[in-house]
């Protein structure tokens, strides 16, 4: 099994951004986590993270030919707006998807708290630290 984890602007800054509000951990530090999970688990899982919102729809329309068995995400800000990710997500529902968010959105600014991907989604994990990017695993590992 292969799942494709993809990170979207500003999570590379993770433990340097708002530690108040996404932690103390670094982004390598949350690779290493997936990692080591997948190893566990058995399975492979790649860790893609993009600034730009072209590039993570590029990845996604990857996963439809290369492997891929499921797609955890966290579309970090363009969550709220980006309609180009949310149509590339949704492209096909031959793989579940997860998006993952660190923080719990429904509890932030007024604007976080509307997804415009989720409803691409099969599953939305939120405010449970890193650890939600291993649930999402989990998730996807149940509903293949």
């Amino acid at each position: 099994m292969k799942i494709l984890v993809i990170n979207g602007p500003n999570l590379n800054f993770l433990g340097i951004r708002d530690k108040k509000v996404y932690g103390e951990q670094s982004y390598d530090h949350l690779v290493k986590m997936i990692q080591d999970k997948a190893e566990r688990d058995g399975i492979e899982a790649e860790c893609y993270q993009s600034n730009h919102e072209g590039d993570l729809i590029d990845r996604i329309q990857a996963a439809y030919s290369d492997g891929t068995d499921g797609i955890v995400i966290n579309p970090g800000a363009l969550t709220h707006y980006s309609y180009a990710l949310y149509d590339a997500l949704g492209s096909y529902d031959t793989i579940p998807m997860v998006e993952v968010h660190i923080s719990d959105i429904n509890t932030r600014d007024e604007f976080r708290r509307v997804s415009v991907t989720a409803p691409a989604c099969d599953h939305q994990i939120v405010g449970h630290g890193l650890d939600g990017y291993l649930e999402a695993m989990d998730f996807i590992r149940e509903h293949k």
